[in-house]
């Protein structure tokens, strides 16, 4: 089958009956139209024609070229879901990216706020008007429940549970999981809701503009920059929050398992990574406390 046409069918097959997100689909097809550019060079026609050692070849063009090792697995991860839906319509009988892994990169540590800096966050002056009361229950709710600004911007009023604490979301592949509300970010959501209430809404979402539309992620993302700025003179981000609540989680807890499912994710090997942010706060205050560490330190001061 040729390249272009199993691409246009595969597409419509993501969104018809996978119905990926139109983020995800985008992902999908930046990554295969590297693949397809790479076909063509090479004068590779159909999808059957293309083997392991081209792909070893492109994933060694793209990591020379800069491309991050993060990138690179994903662009695998593609190719691989590419060829399962092409061997399942009988199209193809290989997958030639099967078994190959990209090259390791260096594994950068999520940035996050400490226990203090969300404090001094969520803590700071609210404006008593409808933006500042939509801004300070979003700012609670990711905090408080560690959701994803995906998960976020889609919720709307009926996955609330407000009198039992509760919040129901939409994770990746449309995998739902109920997570708890805490007190503070009950009392935002309780301050906002009336507000939001007077706009007219447009639809069911739980945050919405003045004009009673959905707030996109955009608008969300530029509202915690904002917040972040103005309180902690830094910037900041919802993937931040998620972090810190992931992180200060587990530090109280140390229940990885618990966590995992509170984050949705379905690999416990992407949720470890906590636990190495988890060894640094240790390291510091070893550093800071241990009589030993402190005579070093101070033997070379």
């Amino acid at each position: 089958m040729k390249l272009a046409a199993a691409l246009d069918a595969y597409f419509q097959h993501l969104r018809s009956e996978r119905q990926v997100s139109p983020h995800t689909l985008d992902g999908y097809r930046r990554d295969l139209l590297k693949v397809t550019d790479y076909c063509d060079r090479q004068q590779v026609r159909q999808w059957s024609e293309l083997k392991a050692h081209h792909v070893r070849q492109l994933i060694a063009d793209q990591h020379r070229r800069g491309l991050s090792s993060r990138s690179l697995a994903r662009l695998l991860s593609s190719l691989r879901g590419l060829y399962r839906y092409l061997n399942q319509e009988g199209h193809c009988s290989h997958d030639p990216a099967a078994g190959l892994s990209a090259p390791k990169g260096e594994k950068r540590l999520p940035r996050l706020l400490d226990t203090d800096r969300a404090m001094q966050l969520l803590d700071g002056g609210i404006e008593d008007d409808f933006i500042g009361h939509r801004d300070q229950a979003m700012l609670e709710l990711f905090y408080s429940s560690g959701l994803r600004l995906s998960e976020l911007v889609g919720l709307d009023l009926d996955q609330l549970d407000l009198p039992a604490g509760l919040v129901q979301v939409q994770g990746k592949g449309n995998k739902a999981r109920v997570l708890p509300v805490g007190r503070k970010a009950r009392e935002a959501l309780q301050a906002w809701l009336p507000l939001r209430a007077l706009a007219n809404p447009a639809d069911r979402a739980v945050f919405i503009s003045q004009q009673g539309r959905r707030l996109g992620a955009r608008a969300v993302q530029l509202r915690v920059r904002q917040a972040g700025v103005r309180e902690l003179g830094q910037h900041l981000h919802p993937h931040m929050l998620r972090h810190s609540f992931a992180s200060h989680m587990l530090e109280s807890s140390q229940d990885l398992r618990s966590v995992q499912d509170l984050l949705g994710h379905a690999d416990i090997g992407t949720t470890q990574i906590y636990t190495h942010l988890d060894f640094q706060h240790l390291a510091k205050v070893y550093d800071q406390a241990h009589p030993r560490a402190k005579r070093k330190q101070d033997s070379e001061s």
